[in-house]
C-alpha cells in the first residue's frame, strides 16, 4: 500500500468515525428518514458545488443509471440503517458494527461474484459475529429489543457497502473508469433521488424540523459536508486504486475514532466490552484480508 494510500485511509476512517457521533445527534430529533435525507442533499450539494471548481463536469459517459442505483445501495438505504441504530446504540457500537463490512463483503462476493470463500474467510465472519454478540450482549448498553434490532440495522448496512464495493468494480472501473468525484457525486445525487419521497412522507406525518435547534443543524452540515461529500471522494479513489475489498478494510480502523468521539462529546460509556468485541471483529477482518489481498489485485491492474 502506498503511503498516500495510507495517509487517505486514516483521514477517511478519523471523518467517518466522526459520523456516527452527528448521527447520533440528529437521528433521535429528525427522525431516521429525515437524517438520512439531509445527509445527502447537503453532500450532493457540496460536491455540485465543487465539481465546477476542480474543473470537472457532468459527463458520466453513459453511466448515470449505474452510478444512481449506486447510490441508493451505497448511500440512501445503509443511511437510513444507521440513523434507525442511533435511536438506540451508542455512536461507538455502530462504528464498531460497520468493521463488520470487509466480512458482508467476502460472503457477498462468494454469493454472487465468484469470489472464493477459503476457510480463513469463513472462520473470519464467524469471529466477526462473535464480537457482535459480544458488543449486544455484554458491552455497557443493556441488552434489549431495541439493540438487537438496532445491530440488526447496522448489518444491513455493512452489506449494501459490501455489495456496493463490487458493483462500483464490475459497473465503474471495469468499463473503463469514472472519476472518482464524479462517482461520489452522482451517487449522492441517486440517494437524494431516493430518499425524498421518503423523507418527506415521514415529516407530513410527524414534522420534526421546528425541535431541530442550531447545534443539530450544525451536525448535518458536518454530516453532509466533511463526513459524505468529502468522504466519499476518498472512499471512491480508494476502490479505484486497491480494490473494493482491500479498500473495506477503513471500517476496520473507524472503531477507535467512534468510541473515541462518543466518549469526548457525548459521555458515553467505555467498557472492557468495546475491546473484545473490537479485537474479535479485527481478527476477523485480518482473516479475510490475510487471503483476499492477492485475489483483487488482478482486478484492479485491469482497472
Amino acid at each position: 500500500m502506498k503511503p498516500a494510500d495510507l495517509i487517505r485511509l486514516l483521514t477517511l476512517s478519523a471523518i467517518w468515525g466522526a459520523s456516527f457521533l452527528f448521527i447520533r445527534i440528529g437521528a433521535p430529533v429528525l427522525g431516521p428518514l429525515p437524517t438520512a435525507f439531509f445527509r445527502v442533499l447537503i453532500g450532493a450539494v457540496t460536491l455540485a458545488a465543487c465539481l465546477p471548481m476542480l474543473g470537472l463536469k457532468w459527463e458520466m459517459h453513459g453511466k448515470w443509471r449505474a452510478v444512481i442505483v449506486l447510490g441508493i445501495i451505497n448511500s440512501g438505504i445503509p443511511f437510513v440503517m444507521y440513523a434507525i441504530a442511533a435511536l438506540w446504540l451508542p455512536a461507538g457500537y455502530s462504528a464498531i458494527f460497520n468493521a463488520m463490512t470487509p466480512l458482508m463483503g467476502v460472503l457477498i462476493g462468494a454469493l454472487f461474484f465468484a469470489e472464493k470463500l477459503t476457510r480463513a474467510k469463513a472462520a473470519g465472519v464467524v469471529l466477526g459475529l462473535a464480537g457482535v454478540a459480544v458488543l449486544t450482549r455484554t458491552g455497557p448498553v443493556v441488552f434489549s429489543r431495541e439493540v438487537l434490532l438496532g445491530a440488526l440495522a447496522c448489518l444491513v448496512a455493512t452489506s449494501c457497502y459490501g455489495l456496493a464495493g463490487f458493483l462500483t468494480r464490475r459497473w465503474i472501473t471495469a468499463r473503463g473508469g469514472l472519476d472518482n468525484r464524479l462517482v461520489a457525486g452522482g451517487s449522492l445525487v441517486g440517494a437524494t433521488l431516493f430518499l425524498l419521497p421518503f423523507s418527506a412522507a415521514a415529516l407530513w406525518h410527524e414534522n420534526t424540523l421546528p425541535a431541530a435547534g442550531a447545534g443539530v443543524w450544525a451536525a448535518m452540515l458536518a454530516l453532509g459536508m466533511f463526513c459524505t461529500a468529502i468522504a466519499y471522494v476518498l472512499y471512491f479513489r480508494l476502490i479505484a486504486d486497491l480494490g473494493p475489498v482491500r479498500s473495506l478494510t477503513v471500517t476496520f480502523l473507524i472503531p477507535p475514532f467512534g468510541i473515541v468521539w462518543g466518549w469526548l462529546f457525548l459521555g458515553e460509556a467505555l467498557s472492557w466490552a468495546h475491546a473484545v468485541g473490537m479485537l474479535l471483529i479485527g481478527g476477523a477482518v485480518w482473516l479475510v484480508l490475510r487471503q483476499a489481498a492477492p485475489a483483487v489485485a488482478p482486478a484492479v491492474a485491469r482497472s
